[in-house]
């Protein structure tokens, strides 16, 4: 790198561009409220905002001095504006859309089309440019960019969305609603069973909508991805595109049982009615939790930045009274919901003395291995693509969508994941490039982009120690190196870079392990078992403490469902009490 070059490491992130709306609160923090909720990332806002709809006076405690959690927007860079940690949006649940206003409340989207742009690294034949495969929501486009491989494949790709599509909307009503209520089905009156009873319904409108295909449900949520896509397809870009969705944030291979619940996972959200839909958002992914916060305001909820919780009051009778800030003020109220990671909220904000041994081992079971380092990059000129050359510097289509590098093969995944698992950081990474710029021009200066890469596979530890400064500038300059491979000039336009290794993610943001989901999204983890069956229904050991983060089923990525289904628990024991 040059000395023309930023680089962030360890210096003060330059003001954000949000902040001067979430900073500024209109009340003043007062000694108590109905509802604390500790951490202003989406779902906590989400929260919050049906809290305060429904009658309880909430307030959203903030470490950070920007609101969003992993969902923000930060000027890195003079000029240069970064969703810095999450990046995409389509698993925000329609619902909540819809019931909040957002639109209303300055939430815009750019959606995209095509989606997904995989160049290869080959030489042209014949003065041609490298072949490339480019998908989006034109299924004739889509067979003419799969037949450069495969015939075979151009025609059964069609069916093979189908086939995904009807999964994907069977399980759309387990998102919506908490887990099975087991321990009210198995014990407590006949009343609480009759009740609990009523949890089951989403998993009967799944099943009926599935019904001869509950098998194919069955195979795809606990069969390795490459089961499923050996199936359907002969061509390797393509499998290798599809497969990035199957282990994307997730340390784990595509040759992994489980790793096809992560691809229909990340198939099951849609924008504003668009099945499938991935797109940007205008200002960055800040702009998703101003816009919630800004609903919830307007219902009166009361929102604060620079508010670090340092732990949760307990009473003498085991219940939650409130938090108590790291400058010592102590605030009150008769509920908490913590937006932090299961194990943030019982290791560390949690007395240890209020949980019993055994519930505190079976925190410590968690999983919450990251394979993930984001790098955020500011470039003067637009990357140029062999694959697709846009010389003049004009955006083609595919630069809108998410660039897979290093998706020539399948075998490339592996090995990829292979050298991770060994304590080393991919020497040749599975890359996602993203440059949301190209739409949303206020992200960047005129001529200049902002540019996303979320890489894999990278462990927290490399070969058993902590990253060192030169260790992430090295594993940068290499991800570089590859990405001048397949757009020269790439290096020579890079302003300025932000590396962020899941030790990073985890200080930063509060991700335990850098994991961008709260907790691996691995079979034992999900559902009943999400984080742990005795917390699948967002309510703890602790009365009147309730989890509402992504740790919670329905997961990460699924925006807002966490936060909703613990406002519904919170709404229905208030009412039985």
């Amino acid at each position: 790198m040059t000395g023309a070059v930023w680089t962030r490491q360890g210096s003060r992130v330059i003001q954000s561009i949000q902040n001067a709306s979430s900073r500024r609160s209109h009340t003043a923090l007062k000694s108590e409220y109905d509802v604390l909720v500790i951490g202003g990332g989406h779902n906590g806002l989400v929260a919050a905002a049906y809290l305060q709809k429904g009658g309880l006076q909430t307030a959203v405690l903030e470490r950070r001095h920007v609101l969003g959690g992993a969902a923000v927007t930060e000027e890195l860079f003079p000029g240069f504006h970064f969703s810095r940690c999450s990046y995409l949006l389509s698993l925000f649940r329609p619902h909540i859309y819809e019931d909040l206003e957002l639109k209303k409340h300055g939430l815009k989207i750019y959606r995209r089309n095509p989606h997904a742009f995989s160049p290869m690294l080959e030489e042209g034949v014949g003065g041609a440019p490298p072949r490339s495969l480019t998908l989006g929501s034109d299924m004739a486009l889509n067979r003419k960019e799969i037949g450069k491989f495969s015939q075979k494949d151009a025609m059964a790709y069609g069916e093979f969305n189908a086939y995904l599509d009807k999964l994907a909307s069977a399980a759309q009503p387990l998102l919506d609603a908490p887990p099975v209520d087991i321990i009210g089905l198995t014990s407590g009156s006949l009343r609480t069973r009759i009740r609990a009873a009523k949890t089951l319904m989403p998993l009967v409108q799944c099943g009926l909508k599935l019904g001869k295909n509950i098998p194919d449900f069955y195979e795809i949520v606990t069969a390795p991805i490459m089961k499923i896509l050996n199936q359907w397809f002969e061509s390797e870009p393509l499998k290798a595109t599809l497969a990035t969705d199957a282990v994307i944030g997730a340390m784990t291979s595509p040759y992994n049982p489980g790793s096809g619940y992560v691809l229909l996972h990340h198939v099951m959200g849609e924008l504003e009615k668009e099945k499938g839909s991935w797109g940007y958002v205008e200002g960055g992914m800040g702009g998703v939790s101003n816009a919630i916060a800004s609903s919830a305001r307007s219902h009166g909820a009361s929102i604060f930045t620079e508010k670090d919780v340092q732990e949760i009051l307990v009473g003498p009778d085991g219940s939650a009274k409130g938090v108590v800030l790291k400058d010592g003020s102590e605030i009150h109220s008769k509920l908490v919901l913590s937006n932090a990671t299961p194990y943030v909220t019982f290791k560390k904000l949690t007395p240890q003395a209020s949980l019993s041994p055994e519930f505190i081992k079976a925190i410590d079971q968690f999983d919450y291995t990251s394979p993930v380092t984001k790098i955020n990059v500011a470039v003067d000129k637009l990357p140029n693509f062999l694959a697709a050359p846009s010389p003049d510097g004009t955006p083609g289509p595919h630069h809108q969508c998410s660039i897979h590098l290093n998706c020539e093969s399948v075998e490339v995944l592996e090995t990829a994941y292979k050298e991770s698992i060994n304590g080393k950081y991919s020497t040749r990474p599975m890359l996602e490039m993203t440059i949301p710029s190209v739409l949303d021009p206020t992200l960047a200066p005129p001529g200049a982009h902002v540019v996303s890469f979320f890489t894999q596979f990278t462990p927290y530890y490399l070969e058993g120690k902590e990253w060192t400064d030169q260790d992430k500038e090295a594993y940068a300059d290499l991800v570089f190196d590859w990405v001048e491979q397949y757009a020269p000039g790439f290096k020579s336009s890079v302003v300025g870079r932000d590396i962020l290794t899941p030790p990073d993610l985890e200080r930063i943001f509060g991700l335990t392990g850098g994991n961008i989901f709260h907790g691996s999204m691995s079979l034992d983890q999900l559902y009943l078992a999400r984080p742990l069956p005795c917390l699948s229904s967002y309510r703890t050991p602790i009365k009147g403490l309730y989890l509402c983060g992504s740790g919670c089923h329905p997961g990460g990525g699924v925006m807002g469902a966490p936060g909703w289904n613990a406002a519904l628990a919170v709404m229905a024991d208030m009412k039985r009490s």
